[in-house]
């Protein structure tokens, strides 16, 4: 048998490929996405190859997920329960198509993930291989309970790894998770899980603490083609290269910190705290520039439909039908979102410093309160008024008339 395991070289995976190695007497590929975890990716092949995988492949998919994951969901406004930016929820789908093709690429019969039972990623990784590779048989180990009895908790995992002198970055004093990818960085369990606590200042990884920012505001300016980001102060960028650009720029000026109580897919709350410094001016000046260049009904129609998407992504359902239909819909919504976005950055906040577009919707002559030129006539908001306001006036009416018991003529 050979499965190939999504890995990362962190506590979970790391005890993961040697345990399946022994229990299912099969051959280990290790998988790795390159999806912007800088320094955590050094010496992970041969970290996979001591810890028993036969085979470490290791994959650069930055511009792919800056491109085709990233991009589309920052056009659709995507934000799950109005604070995260989903940057776990989006990688999951990703990784586990790269998964199963390699698994079909290699012969293999299974794939297996890391992922607790009792969290989300479990189901992003399932659902995208079920509507992948049907075919394939998936292994999750936290759902078995003989992997739960020997691993308890993370303190039995992290002595097993010891015994087993599989190196790991986790230890007892510093009992949190991470997860890292090109945009942001996702800290839970451990020390986290008491909601009251604020996360140890040490914790944080690509931003400064806000008071701890520059005192001088720094200005930035965005270009956007047809809702994607292709320009940073005047420099053209790749996908990854906007994200990277932005990482640095929020990160300095303590941008896109968040702590937050979510609700799960599963049904149980968590906290949750993330670093999204370049998520969250891309997030920001996106809208910016819609609001210049959207139609107001497009734009109200996309913004309805927010929530959805937000929960289709955070609950696995990217490749889903319903994803896919509402993606057309943002893509064609997108067509005119092109233009300049300037922003100020301060101390944690993005401030809105000037927009610009040469297909903009907003017309000075026509908003201006000073003398305009005959484009809009004052005069018709009367008739306007009267007609939105009939049906106000009649259910006024018919109140009135159900206190006296009276009817009273329209």
């Amino acid at each position: 048998m050979k499965i190939v395991v999504a890995y990362s070289g962190g506590l979970d995976t790391s005890v993961l490929v040697k345990w399946l190695k022994e229990n299912y007497k099969a051959e280990i590929v290790a998988f790795c996405a390159d999806i912007g975890q800088e320094e955590e990716l050094h010496g992970l092949e041969e970290k996979a190859l001591q810890t028993g995988a036969s085979k470490c492949v290791i994959e650069d998919l930055t511009e792919e997920f800056a491109s085709d994951f990233i991009f589309p969901m920052i056009q659709a406004g995507a934000i799950y329960e109005g604070q995260y930016f989903l940057g776990t929820s989006i990688a999951r789908p990703l990784i586990a198509k790269r998964q199963v093709e390699i698994a079909r690429a290699e012969k293999a019969g299974a794939i297996a993930h890391g992922a607790t039972g009792k969290g989300n990623d479990q189901v992003r990784f399932e659902l995208a291989a079920a509507a992948l590779a049907p075919e394939l048989q998936v292994i999750a180990p936290w759902r078995d309970a003989k992997f739960r009895k020997l691993f308890p908790g993370r303190k039995e995992m992290i002595r097993y790894a010891q015994r087993n002198k599989i190196p790991v970055s986790v230890s007892s004093s510093k009992p949190y998770s991470m997860d890292r990818n090109l945009l942001h960085i996702s800290f839970e369990s451990g020390i986290l899980e008491d909601p009251w606590k604020e996360p140890p200042k040490e914790m944080f990884v690509l931003s400064v603490a806000p008071e701890a920012a520059p005192d001088k505001p720094e200005h930035v300016e965005l270009e956007f083609e047809k809702g994607r980001c292709v320009e940073v102060n005047g420099k053209k960028l790749s996908p990854a290269g906007v994200m990277r650009a932005l990482n640095k720029l929020g990160g300095k000026h303590g941008i896109g910190r968040v702590d937050m109580v979510e609700n799960r897919f599963v049904g149980m709350k968590s906290r949750g705290v993330y670093e999204t410094p370049g998520g969250a001016i891309l997030h920001f000046a996106h809208r910016q520039m819609e609001s210049l260049t959207m139609d107001r009904e497009v734009m109200h129609l996309r913004d309805g439909l927010i929530p959805k998407y937000s929960e289709l992504v955070y609950y696995g359902f990217w490749f889903a039908p319903e994803r896919e239909a509402l993606q057309a819909l943002i893509t064609e919504s997108q067509k005119n979102v092109s233009g300049k976005v300037r922003l100020k950055l301060y101390k944690g906040n993005i401030i809105a410093a000037g927009r610009k577009s040469p297909v903009s919707l907003y017309n000075p002559h026509i908003a201006t309160m000073e003398a305009d030129a005959g484009a809009y006539n004052q005069d018709d908001a009367t008739g306007f008024i009267r007609l939105n306001a009939l049906r106000l006036k009649v259910a006024a009416k018919i109140r009135e008339s159900g206190k006296s018991g009276k009817k009273k003529k329209v």
